[in-house]
């Protein structure tokens, strides 16, 4: 019964936010007192496990959310984000316009949302299609498949940063971004190929709008420099880097607690924003006010979702659900690399149904936390690993429930029936391909 209590649950969240377009954030917190209510679970408990659940995780990542969203705004909007398009242009070249789009989705979305991605860097893909003759497809789907991958991979993205946390991985966020670039370029790889093969054979009408590359470049004004363009999100995952390996390595001192010190998450974030606000065009109420208080409106249904998912996380592992996993021995069937199949078939079904890969993202690391410890899952890499599996779940697929889709569907003028041929399909080879490679590494590392 407990089982039942717990899908019907999980179901009552998607179809409230499917079929009734209620919030996720209210979808999540429906499915709680559900689970809770079914459960058995006493009234007072419910509350208290809501509580701990929501605060727990916001104590965790909250402010880790708020900063990385902080840095992609001001990245944006100081043109910076341009500023890293144009560097992989001068360094791939002009001949090959679908790579250089690639490499541009996959360094801009880190701290980026795909959605503003490719809506920032929409005219640039347009013109460098035009000088190079390739078709506007193409392009496309060469961005859009750039911007899924580390969108749904690698922190600070709200996404991965919000599963770490639920599966017990927010100490570890070092090894999952290092461990997220590396699973994020086979996906690349795959959207690129798909690009240059399927989509280059769609035929897009052309709107007539002149574009010239370098007028694109001037028309932003004065862009920031490399150095400067690159250090927000250099410095962070350099900072989490070194106190990560100062902990592997077991150092120990003054130097070593200070090295610790700024390989906090929420520290080595901070440093992020502190150098982006080098970025701003001036200091006044328009930047420092608004800028920033667009990015906290950003960050605030995120929060939101991932609190609550936080909870739903807590009333579960406080219902039985670990006793009951344990007695089914999942381990002897799904062990080792296996079992990263579970997160990845049940995000996968979460982000097809609903649309949100975030939300795929935070409710299905709720799901399987309380399976984690049981198998004997934990450390760094078999986490960080877990994490990869989910958001390879996460990817599959972006179809019309997926904001995403009608944004690349839209802007580049792809028939929807085209874009399911080219963007859909290569979100699902892009899925398949990065829960492969994540078994793969479990193979390998762990």
């Amino acid at each position: 019964m407990l089982f039942v209590v717990l899908v019907i649950g999980v179901l009552l969240i998607v179809v409230a936010t499917t079929k009734f377009k209620v919030h996720p954030f209210l979808s999540l917190l429906l499915g709680t007192l559900f689970v809770g209510f079914a459960s058995g679970m006493p009234l007072a408990k419910i509350v208290e496990n809501i509580n701990s659940g929501f605060g727990g995780l916001m104590g965790g990542i909250g402010l880790v959310i708020v900063f990385g969203t902080i840095i992609g705004t001001i990245l944006e909007k100081a043109g910076a984000a341009l500023r890293m398009a144009e560097v992989v242009l001068r360094i791939v070249g002009p001949k090959r316009p679908q790579l250089a789009m690639s490499l541009i989705g996959y360094l801009v979305s880190i701290p980026v949302f795909c959605d503003s991605g490719f809506v920032i860097l929409n005219s640039l893909r347009k013109a460098l299609a035009k000088r190079a003759k390739v078709a506007l497809a193409s392009m496309s789907v060469a961005l859009a498949t750039g911007l899924y991958a580390t969108h749904t991979l690698v922190p600070p993205t709200p996404g991965p940063i919000a599963a770490a946390g639920n599966i017990g991985a927010d100490g570890f966020l070092g090894t999952i971004i290092l461990i997220g670039l590396i699973t994020a370029i086979p996906a690349v790889v795959v959207g690129y190929l798909w690009a240059t093969k399927v989509a280059s054979k769609i035929e897009v009408e052309d709107d007539g709008e002149e574009l010239d590359y370098e007028e694109i470049v001037r028309s932003f004004g004065k862009m920031p420099s490399t150095f400067q363009a690159f250090l927000p999100i250099v410095l962070p995952i350099v900072l989490i880097g070194v106190g990560s390996i100062v902990s592997v390595i077991g150092m120990e001192g003054n130097t070593a607690a200070f090295l610790n010190f700024l390989g906090q998450p929420v520290i080595a974030l901070l440093a992020g924003v502190v150098t982006a606000l080098a970025l701003l065009p001036k200091y006044d109420e328009e930047t420092l006010t608004n800028w920033i208080g667009e990015a906290l409106l950003d960050a605030a249904p995120i929060l939101l979702i991932t609190g609550a998912g936080g909870a739903f996380g807590t009333v579960i592992k406080n219902t039985g659900i670990a006793e009951m996993i344990q007695s089914w021995d999942i381990g002897d069937t799904f062990s080792g690399a296996l079992f990263l199949l579970i997160p990845f078939l049940i995000a996968a079904a979460l982000k097809t149904a609903q649309g949100s890969s975030t939300a795929a993202l935070v409710i299905t690391s709720s799901l399987i936390a309380p399976m984690l410890p049981t198998l004997g899952i934990e450390g760094a890499v078999p986490l960080a690993l877990v994490v990869m599996a989910v958001g390879a779940g996460a990817m599959t697929v972006s179809h019309v429930n997926d904001s995403f889709f009608w944004v690349v569907t839209q802007f580049s003028g792809m028939k929807v029936t085209d874009a399911y041929k080219a963007q859909t399909m290569a979100t699902l080879m892009q899925g398949l391909v990065t829960i492969v490679v994540s078994m793969i590494l479990w193979v390998i590392l762990v």
